[in-house]
């Protein structure tokens, strides 16, 4: 870890919005916590496919509330080093995690206490037995597996098809949806089928045939499916019987099916996830680390969406 200099450091940011080239380190000065905020030394940042999507072009970024220059990067993991007045639920020294849109891929970020991930950014302790790389891969992929499985409500006696398996949110799905007693098949690529299995999944190849294949393995039925790439798991859900109620989607827009939103999340779903992570029971599979000065080469290789489990950028 690079340590900043007194008055400056470190940020991730975009002059102009596009893909991975737009991305620079820059240095900047170094934020102050203000009233109500703290600020947090970030050892580790994880990325997500909305990182790259929402600072793609100037009228997706404008759909978010983001502006020029713009940071990168929303799940963050690190220490607190400076409270702000009125702060009582944090001291400095504090590890936490959490999550800040669009800036998090920086040497500090300062977060509201009372804020959320979209206004202000949020903060988490983060447990015992948990590192800090771990604990910057949890906060959309988390939020958003807890989403879906809110509205689908998998338990024993269920088979549920989970779409992109094995990419960031999937990792999270399939294991959470197992731990309610669930079985679970798991769309991915053939490459990818071990990954799957490891995290108690029945793999299955996506693409033409899904409904058959889909069949094959379970000729009792499928009972919910959880989209998290697109449309086509959704879709062959239907096909299969799946009631649209016991459908969703993250990714995709199907009438009548309803989709999930991390923002949606229940509250405590994510200290919940963090917990499950502390005691062993949920992996959180980091397919590979950065260092910061290699944003862009994670970027891309995240942007290819065939990663099994989360890229982490080191600062």
């Amino acid at each position: 870890m690079k340590e900043p200099s007194a008055t400056t450091s470190r940020a991730v940011q975009l002059a102009s919005f596009g893909g991975p080239e737009a991305l620079s380190i820059r240095e900047v000065p170094v934020p102050q916590a203000g009233p109500g905020q703290i600020r947090v030394r970030v050892t580790a940042a994880g990325l997500n496919p909305m990182d790259w999507f929402m600072t793609s072009d100037a009228e997706t970024a404008a759909r978010f509330g983001l502006s020029l220059p713009c940071g990168f990067g929303t799940d963050y993991a690190g220490a607190v080093d400076q409270v702000g007045d009125g702060v009582r639920e944090f001291a400095v020294g504090d590890r936490v995690f959490g999550g800040v849109l669009s800036r998090a891929v920086a040497d500090y970020v300062v977060v509201d206490v009372a804020g959320t991930i979209a206004v202000g950014g949020e903060a988490h302790r983060t447990p015992d037995g948990v590192d800090d790389r771990t604990a910057s891969a949890l906060a959309i992929a988390g939020c958003t597996a807890a989403a879906a499985l809110a509205v689908v409500n998998p338990g024993p006696g269920d088979t549920v098809l989970v779409g992109g398996a094995g990419g960031g949110v999937g990792v999270f799905a399939v294991q959470l949806a197992r731990l309610a007693g669930a079985r679970v098949i798991g769309t991915g690529s053939a490459a990818s089928a071990d990954a799957l299995r490891a995290l108690g999944a029945e793999p299955v190849v996506y693409g033409d045939g899904l409904v058959e294949r889909v069949r094959a393995l379970a000729p009792a039925g499928v009972t919910a499916a959880m989209d998290l790439h697109g449309t086509e798991t959704a879709l062959a859900a239907r096909e299969l019987g799946v009631p649209d109620e016991r459908i969703t989607t993250i990714a995709g827009q199907i009438d009548g099916i309803t989709p999930a939103n991390g923002a949606n999340a229940a509250p405590g779903a994510l200290e919940k996830i963090a917990g499950l992570a502390a005691a062993g029971r949920l992996r959180v599979p980091i397919a590979a680390t950065f260092p910061v000065e290699r944003i862009r080469a994670a970027v891309e290789l995240q942007a290819e969406r065939h990663v099994h489990g989360k890229v982490v950028i080191d600062l």
